[in-house]
């Protein structure tokens, strides 16, 4: 007689599972609770303790590691060595192993968990269970997955447990152990802050399958990361978020997250093409759109403020991809959701969270990996390197030009005044090619406004921004040109300032 072994925390579809297999024939073997509710449901169950002769002891964190329990799931039944060793030693196969594994992630992720609570919910019976079922899968079936019972079932009762079946639901089974395994270890690397350790494991699950990736002959899904913290994400309007949409969307938010002032971040391609800071999220939008009302139509539009009816009026005058935002109001909500397609995103850590960890980028042969470009400026502070005194508006100006250029592919240069963007260059191979992209594209006068460039300022730059009126820079500093761009700056009375930290995006 067949027997299998249940031991699930999820307990969702197990006693209808388990009616089947008993009525197919098959014994089953169980502890605990599972036990007791296929009991209660009228199914014989014969206790792990009656296999391996041994009660389950330390509270429960040892009840199925135990020869008689390894040993019927693991042994080659091809193997004469083998079966005379389990006949010998009175071990009885286990042809099936179900198991689910207890809610580490679910504990991880509750902000009320104790360290000492978020250990406890380390399975370790369960993952060893399921890898021993998976190795034997020639012999063994394992099932971790309540989805997969009405396969399994019908298999059995069709004559269909094939190898192909076996193999797999171990290829899923060891997915899953090493999923469970790899969100303990980042947990553990997050306690003892090992910054790089020598060995990497990101647990990542599929989330849902995208229309297409960067262009349409190429296919994507989404994965999203149980343990991500920075953003909580929930679609509520709208058509499919697009690969290039969530691209887009990474982009605006981690610029929306650079500023306290109410902003709004318009960006198109992963740049920003529109920012501005004002007292409320509907005239943050109107000097964003004003800085480039032809880039903004198709983009994603992010704010660090709950969108008001006010706002939404505005947004629905044009087409946009995507609206980002800590909540909508419901009259907010009900103007928008007139249009259809339009994605209406909530992120309610948006404008809260300053972000934190790392970024990867896969490259030849590996994966790139460095800290997140937090910062903002050297702890020196800014350094004035000019006679000319910069006022307290151009400080403010600079402050919000050196943030959008953080997010801005290099080289580039952004023109800002009155805390909204005048013209952005970006993604140049030459940095004067950048300043002077922005310097023709504005459509506002320049004079009074402020320059900042993500990268070291040339002196060939400096004849441009006089031309323009323009009186202030601010860049990083420390280029073997810093001096000649200084005294061409003096010889036109133009501030230069120096953040002593470089903002390089690729």
């Amino acid at each position: 007689m067949k027997r299998a072994l249940i031991s699930v925390y999820d307990k969702t579809g197990i006693v209808e599972f388990a009616t089947k297999l008993d009525q197919l024939g098959w014994e089953i073997i169980s502890t605990g609770g599972t036990k007791s509710l296929l009991e209660e449901a009228g199914i014989k169950v014969i206790s792990v303790e009656e296999v391996t002769n041994s009660p389950e002891i330390l509270q429960g964190r040892v009840k199925t590691l135990h020869p008689h329990i390894h040993g019927g799931i693991l042994f080659n039944r091809d193997i004469p060595e083998h079966q005379e060793t389990v006949d010998e030693l009175g071990i009885h196969a286990i042809d099936m192993v179900i198991n689910s594994l207890y809610p580490f992630e679910e504990t991880v992720k509750n902000t009320a968990s104790s360290k000492a609570e978020i250990i406890e919910k380390i399975d370790v019976g369960g993952p060893s269970m399921i890898r021993a079922a998976a190795k034997n899968y020639k012999d063994v079936l394992i099932v971790t997955d309540a989805a997969d019972y009405d396969l399994v079932a019908d298999a059995l009762e069709n004559d269909h447990n094939t190898l192909e079946l076996r193999e797999k639901l171990a290829a899923k089974a060891f997915r899953l152990t090493a999923f469970y395994d790899a969100m303990i270890a980042e947990y553990f690397t997050g306690l003892v802050d090992e910054k790089f350790p020598e060995l990497l494991t990101k647990a990542f699950r599929y989330k849902e399958e995208l229309r297409y990736g960067e262009n349409p002959h190429q296919a994507a899904v989404y994965y999203e990361s149980p343990l991500e913290e920075d953003f909580d994400l929930e679609q509520l309007h709208g058509k499919q978020i697009s690969y290039n949409n969530y691209n887009d969307m990474r982009a605006n938010m981690d610029l929306v997250q650079e500023f306290d002032e109410p902003v709004c971040v318009a960006v198109k391609h992963a740049n920003p093409c529109g920012v501005a800071v004002a007292d409320t999220p509907a005239d943050a939008y109107r000097k964003a759109f004003a800085g480039d009302p032809v880039s903004i139509f198709g983009g994603i539009i992010g704010f660090n403020r709950t969108v008001d009816a006010e706002t939404a009026e505005e947004l629905s005058k044009i087409f946009l991809e995507i609206i980002v935002a800590p909540d909508f109001t419901e009259e907010a909500f009900a103007i928008l959701a007139k249009k259809k397609n339009l994605r209406l995103v909530k992120s309610t850590k948006l404008g809260e969270f300053k972000g934190k960890g790392k970024t990867y980028k896969e490259t030849v042969g590996g994966l790139l990996i460095q800290d997140k470009d937090l910062p903002i400026y050297a702890e020196t502070g800014l350094e004035l390197k000019t006679d000319r005194q910069v006022t307290d508006k151009e400080l403010e100006d600079m402050d919000f030009a050196w943030k959008v250029a953080k997010h801005c592919a290099s080289n580039a240069m952004v023109i800002a005044k009155d805390k909204q963007t005048y013209a952005l260059g970006h993604g140049e191979v030459r940095r004067v090619w950048a300043l002077e992209d922005a310097l023709h594209r504005s459509e506002f006068p320049l004079e009074g406004a402020v320059v900042a460039s993500d990268g070291f300022f040339f002196p060939d730059t400096i004849d441009s921004l006089h031309e323009y009126g323009i009186k202030a820079i601010v860049q990083p500093g420390g280029s073997v040109q810093d001096e000649k761009v200084i005294q061409a700056a003096k010889a036109y009375d133009i501030s230069v300032v120096f953040t002593g930290m470089r903002h390089f995006k690729h």
